[in-house]
C-alpha cells in the first residue's frame, strides 16, 4: 500500500488483485476505506506516516464521473446506478482485511459508502461481517493524519506520540527534570 498505485477496474474484465501486482497485503489488518462514487482510497492503520493510500478507481466508459449534474434524463435528481464491477473491485481489495472502517460523505442516495455497504451486505456477507462502522464525514476537507486519528478511535488503538524532536513512541519519552 505504500506506493499509492491506482487501479482501475476494466469495464469488461475482472479487477486485478493486490497480491498479484506487488502491493502490501491487507491480510488481517485494520483498514479505512474512503469511498466516493468515482474512487476509493484504502489506508492501513498501521502504515508508516506519509504512506500513500491504495486507490481503486471506477471505470468510466460513459464519462459520468467528470460531471455530476445531469440536464436531461434525470428528472428526479438521483444518482444513476453504480457499476457492480466497481463495488466488486473495492470489495476484492478490502476482503483480506481484518476489520474495515468506511468513511463517506453525503446523505441518502448521494452517499457512496452507503451504496457500497448495501451492495456488500447483499453480495459478499463475509466481507460485510468485517465492517466496524460506516461514518459520514466531509471527506473532501480531511487529511490523512485526521483520518488516521479517527481510525485509531474506532479501532481503539493508541495514537503515536511525538516528543517534539522527531522521536515517536509512548513509554520511551521522558520529561526533563
Amino acid at each position: 500500500m505504500s506506493n499509492g498505485k491506482v487501479r482501475t477496474p476494466p469495464s469488461d474484465a475482472a479487477p486485478t488483485s493486490s497480491s498479484l501486482d506487488g502491493h502490501e497485503p491487507l491480510e488481517g489488518r485494520h483498514v479505512v476505506a474512503v469511498i466516493t462514487f468515482g474512487e476509493t482510497d484504502i489506508y492501513a492503520t498501521d502504515a508508516p506516516p506519509g504512506a500513500q493510500p491504495e486507490r481503486v478507481v471506477a471505470a468510466d466508459p460513459h464519462g459520468r464521473f467528470h460531471k455530476v449534474h445531469h440536464k436531461a434524463g434525470n428528472p428526479s435528481g438521483t444518482y444513476e446506478d453504480d457499476s457492480p464491477a466497481y463495488w466488486e473491485a473495492v470489495t476484492d481489495e478490502l476482503a483480506p482485511a481484518g476489520q474495515i472502517l468506511v468513511f463517506g460523505h453525503g446523505n441518502g442516495k448521494a452517499n457512496a459508502s452507503h451504496h457500497w455497504v448495501s451492495w456488500v451486505e447483499a453480495h459478499r456477507p463475509e466481507v460485510a461481517a468485517k465492517l466496524v462502522a460506516d461514518v459520514r464525514l466531509d471527506i473532501d476537507h480531511i487529511d490523512g493524519r485526521q483520518l488516521s486519528r479517527l481510525a485509531q478511535l474506532y479501532f481503539d488503538e493508541a495514537p503515536s506520540r511525538d516528543a517534539g524532536d522527531g522521536r515517536k513512541g509512548g513509554s520511551d519519552v521522558t520529561s526533563p527534570r
